[in-house]
């Protein structure tokens, strides 16, 4: 995690960029470009929801710890929570809710702690 707290404005920059491809109204952008929204996003969430009882995948982008409570130390952590690019991005931004998600097979959530939705969609971003 980066030292710095992300400003509210790099995280909507970085997510604005990705925008038309999510509303389907342009192509995929450039692997660096969607992964400076993706890592953006998932950063500037564990730096609100600080701890290390849940581990959050966007893979191949991206994995940061974060909710406070039982700190996990080796293996598999208890509380996994996996999804794609597309997906994770339209959680963060409310076009996607997060019950849809988890119903639609889209996000994969394991373990009591691994319930994003109290902390979706990112705050900077609702509404934008």
């Amino acid at each position: 995690m980066p030292a710095q707290p992300i400003p509210a404005d790099e995280l909507r920059a970085a997510v604005d960029a990705v925008r038309p491809w999510l509303a389907g109204e342009a192509g995929q952008p450039a692997r660096s470009v969607l992964g400076a929204a993706v890592k953006t996003s998932t950063r500037w969430l564990a730096q609100q929801v600080p701890g290390r009882s849940v581990e959050l995948r966007v893979p191949p982008h991206v994995a940061v710890q974060l909710v406070p409570g039982p700190r996990h130390t080796r293996g598999t952590p208890p509380n996994v929570v996996e999804t794609d690019a597309a997906t994770w991005l339209r959680l963060a931004t409310g076009e996607l809710s997060w019950a849809e998600a988890v119903a639609a097979g889209s996000v994969s959530a394991s373990g009591n702690r691994a319930d994003l939705s109290e902390h979706l969609p990112l705050r900077p971003l609702r509404g934008h």
